[in-house]
């Protein structure tokens, strides 16, 4: 199950960060300014945000299997259409689409480990299965650099070969992932019992038995979740976590060609190091926490205590990159920002899953992802005006460095879930 999610994800990213790397060739084919390019950027966020919350609330009444299907299905359609883009309107129209069939990712990932396992490990699934969208940053860079470069620099190649990999992900994802363990044909009573912690033979409803899955719950009962400060702490700090992803993710390689002067070659190996930092980062973060949180018996402070001193160090070593003069030593700081960023990749979906009753988990998330990511909306229209204006890169870094210290300070002092109970005691069995 981890590693057929892992797989879609790594997909995932390398499909959103392809407009990245092809920007600075984009922009000169159609002459663009860059203005004018951050809101073909954004676009994709004006559905990607709301479509997160959708895909938690789906995820919640269909379940994540077939949630995650349409959303492979829509997302990979319109990766290749993208190469049919012919001008500011089409590649606008085509970008809303995208952000549509892949805002549901994050939160249906969520809700996948949050059923498939139990309390003191969710913190190693989730980062070990999130380190899969940096590796397909990491990969997909120097991919995309090698089929504009086989194709003559056209940009437009490397769109359609990531959409036809969509659809054997997508066979692969049906073919194996069940919404559930009491679903899948090989788990056995034992492993069921481990993750879930239900003894397998308690007595159960004819209408509960195999599935234990919570029943969702409307937005009248779920709704007042959302005031919790633990909730809307860790919105901000996941808005200031989204804003410098955002502006590194849609900017950095236009950044290293036109302000560093790096080519294409510089590019594929510039462009893909940060990412690698990334997936070290979210892979450590999960092991790491679930370990504190073992360790302390306290399953919320552990994970709030690393997005507090991670996300400053992030924020501080983001401006840094305004101020350096050689394209290594960005590249460097970069790889920083993105390796103590990721480390506090999965401990918001977390903080929030502590906070707030399984049956509500996935529409809760889901907000929190849709208020976060409108980060994804502003931060590349505004990137792009700063470049055009006097206050240039500097400007971009500096503003990020500080969205993201303010959401820290909300976490800081808002950001403890009311009951912080030791988390439940794991039982002798190893999962498989």
């Amino acid at each position: 199950m981890l590693a057929t999610n892992f797989a879609i994800l790594m997909l995932n990213y390398a499909d959103r960060a392809v407009i990245g790397v092809v920007a600075p060739v984009m922009i000169a084919e159609f002459g663009f300014s860059k203005a004018t390019f951050g809101w073909i950027l954004a676009a994709f966020a004006f559905t990607y945000s709301p479509f997160g919350f959708i895909g938690g609330w789906l995820a919640d009444r269909i379940g994540p299997r077939k949630t995650m299907a349409w959303a492979i299905a829509v997302w990979s359609t319109f990766t290749a259409l993208t190469a049919a883009g012919m001008g500011f309107v089409s590649l606008l129209l085509i970008r809303l689409a995208f952000g549509a069939g892949e805002g549901p990712q994050a939160t249906v990932t969520a809700k996948l480990m949050h059923n498939w396992f139990p309390r003191t490990e969710r913190g190693t699934a989730l980062g070990i299965a999130n380190a899969a969208t940096p590796l397909g940053g990491a990969i997909g860079t120097p991919l995309v650099v090698l089929f504009m470069s086989i194709a003559n620099d056209n940009w437009r190649v490397p769109f359609i070969v990531l959409g036809v990999l969509g659809v054997f992900a997508l066979i692969g994802w049906l073919a194996v992932v069940r919404d559930v363990p009491q679903e899948h044909p090989a788990a056995n009573a034992a492993e069921v019992s481990y993750i879930t912690g239900v003894d397998p033979n308690a007595q159960q409803t004819s209408e509960g038995a195999g599935h234990n899955r919570p029943a969702p719950v409307p937005f009248r009962e779920w709704g007042p979740y959302l005031k919790r400060p633990a909730v809307w702490s860790t919105a901000l700090a996941y808005f200031g976590y989204a804003w410098i992803l955002w502006t590194f993710l849609s900017w950095f390689p236009t950044y290293l060609v036109e302000e560093r002067g790096v080519d294409l070659t510089a590019l594929a190996i510039g462009g893909a190091i940060p990412w690698v930092g990334g997936c070290i980062g979210l892979a450590a973060g999960g092991i790491l926490t679930d370990w504190l949180v073992r360790r302390s018996g306290n399953p919320v402070a552990p994970r709030r205590n690393l997005v507090i001193v991670c996300l400053t160090m992030t924020a501080l070593l983001f401006a840094a990159i305004g101020l350096v003069r050689t394209e290594w030593t960005a590249v460097l700081l970069m790889t920083a920002v993105v390796f103590f960023l990721y480390l506090t990749g999965a401990q918001y979906w977390l903080i929030v899953g502590e906070a707030v009753p399984a049956n509500s988990y996935g529409a809760v998330s889901g907000a929190v992802q849709a208020f976060a990511t409108l980060a994804s909306i502003i931060a590349p229209v505004l990137t792009g005006y700063l470049v055009d204006s006097s206050l240039g890169w500097t400007g971009v870094f500096a503003l990020a460095g500080a969205i993201a210290i303010v959401g820290v300070l909300a976490l800081a002092i808002f950001g403890r879930v009311g009951r912080e109970t030791p988390a439940s005691p794991a039982p002798a069995q190893t999962a498989s």
